[in-house]
């Protein structure tokens, strides 16, 4: 008896001495941030103080695939409520932890560059992360990153992502597929094009990188290729445990289950095949069959011989290259597949074949003249300002510092920012802001680009010293991918597409995939 009733008195005694430090942790940092000049923005309207209600409701959205939206639709009743656009939130997050989330282009300048030093990757980015794609450049701070920052840059010259030779293999593998569902009328059946995307930046993709591509396309006809397919879902699972782990915060090891392990070996051990291989190389004079040929790996590899460090640098690369260019492509056509824009899918065609001529005549097509082609560009830029691969994010303050702006009443005062507390911010509702993109923000307009020029308004590819360095590679491989389809199908009807939904993991894809009907011209 006397131990249970000495037990709850040190319990007690522990919970006022949590609750006393809290209070005065939560009194200190009003005092700092009054001291700064700043107010705080809005709370997120909620009955749960813990953040786990929040939480649910966003797994929920996320399985009905419309969590983007419903973030969309959380800042909009704020909107409401407050009488103005609100840019910038507290939210509840688990476990009684206090997220910022902001859609204000000062703000995310503020984050991405102008006080970079002061915000980092947090946990739930850099230790999460670290299983599958280790110390690679995605994955890392400091240190980390800036070596991973000066190893890679020099890959994504010039040369390198307007090499377009490698591309044209796969496109026909692509054609290949689809011609498996040509009917005489020259219509295909319904055919989802997401997968087959997936699969063909898949292809190149490890092609670039390894110097072999895993041909995943045509794996129906490649008995042998378990070791691939296996590779690609196994890719798949593992960034999907990353993406829980993500929202998951300091909790991410929650999400790292066993099931987690086996898929982070499988892919380990089919990237760690490619890296020997290119070690052993290296070490011999004996040249292979690539010699003369620009590999991603080789070329690594001159620079360091640590596997390890190779291995996690090429998956790094290999989530950025497949996936972003995978999940613009399928934006892409299914909105071209969209009736309201079958206009804009004729004049682009008609550009496309004026430009570079037909599917089975073409013109050269070469990284310049695809920059220069105005209305291609206006039509890419469009689809990446609505759907951005990555459409949320999130940085850690490494120190006490402040945002710009939406604090106070009027959302216009600076804001305190803790050291060790979550910013999440999202490109995705900034895209889509009315006060800044106008009442069509919605709509996709190519148009718009004729007169505005991006600025911290629009970053598709993330800004500041974080920018992507492999962004002109995967738009030049977007658009040589649109230009060759645009070629060949001279008509598309989405009318069995369903409303956009969005397949939100490390990237947002469309949720349900691309469900069309083609019409080859030839």
């Amino acid at each position: 008896m006397q131990l249970v009733l000495a037990t709850g008195i040190v319990a007690a005694a522990l919970a006022v001495v949590y609750i006393f430090n809290q209070i005065r942790e939560i009194l200190y940092y009003r005092a700092r941030a009054r001291e700064l000049g700043c107010d705080s923005p809005p709370w997120m309207s909620t009955f749960d103080p813990t953040g786990i209600a929040d939480l649910v409701k966003g797994v929920k959205a996320s399985r009905r695939k419309q969590f983007p939206t419903y973030v969309q639709s959380n800042f909009e009743r704020e909107a409401i409520k407050h009488g103005r656009t609100v840019g910038t939130l507290r939210v509840r997050s688990p476990f009684f932890r206090e997220t910022i989330v902001t859609m204000d282009p000062r703000n995310i300048q503020t984050i991405l560059a102008l006080k970079f030093k002061d915000f980092g990757l947090g946990v739930n980015r850099t230790e999460n992360f670290e299983p599958l794609l280790g110390h690679g450049i995605f994955a890392s701070n400091g240190k980390y990153w800036e070596h991973s920052r000066a190893l890679l840059r020099p890959q994504f010259n010039r040369g390198q992502v307007s090499d377009l030779s490698l591309e044209e293999d796969h496109v026909r593998a692509f054609m290949t597929v689809l011609d498996r569902h040509v009917k005489p009328d020259g219509w295909t059946s319904l055919v989802d094009l997401q997968p087959l995307f997936f699969r063909l930046t898949l292809d190149s993709a490890t092609e670039f990188l390894f110097g072999e591509s895993v041909n995943s396309q045509l794996v129906d006809h490649q008995p042998n290729s378990d070791d691939d397919v296996n590779f690609a879902y196994a890719f798949d699972r593992a960034q999907y445990t990353l993406s829980i782990g993500a929202r998951l915060g300091p909790n991410y090891k929650l999400a790292h289950t066993s099931e987690f392990t086996r898929m982070v070996k499988s892919v380990h051990d089919f990237v760690d095949y490619f890296v020997q291989k290119a070690l052993a190389e290296g070490a011999s004079e004996k040249k292979s069959a690539d010699e003369g040929r620009y590999v991603f790996l080789k070329a690594l590899a001159k620079d360091t011989q640590d596997p390890e460090e190779l291995r996690s640098e090429l998956l790094n690369i290999l989530l950025a290259g497949r996936d972003t260019t995978a999940s613009t492509l399928g934006f892409f056509f299914y909105t071209m597949a969209d009736p309201r824009y079958s206009h804009i899918y004729r004049r682009l065609r008609t550009i496309i074949l004026e430009e570079f001529g037909t599917y089975s005549n073409p013109k050269e097509i070469t990284f310049e003249k695809m920059k220069s082609c105005q209305y291609l560009q206006w039509c890419l830029n469009e689809c990446l300002r609505l759907y951005p691969a990555v459409p949320m994010n999130v940085r850690t303050a490494q120190v006490d510092t402040t945002l710009p702006v939406g604090g106070g009443k009027d959302g216009q005062s600076p804001i305190f920012v803790r050291k060790g507390q979550d910013i999440g911010y999202s490109v995705f509702l900034m895209h889509r802001r009315k006060d800044i993109w106008g009442p069509d923000a919605e709509i996709f307009k190519p148009e718009r680009w004729e007169t505005r020029r991006p600025g911290w308004d629009y970053l598709p590819f993330n800004g500041g010293p974080r920018i992507c360095i492999g962004q002109q590679f995967a738009l030049t491989e977007t658009g040589y991918v649109v230009i060759r389809l645009m070629q060949r199908i001279d008509s598309i009807d989405g009318s069995q597409a369903g409303p956009v939904s969005h397949g939100l993991t490390l990237i947002n894809s469309p949720g349900e995939g691309v469900n069309v009907k083609l019409h080859f011209a030839e």
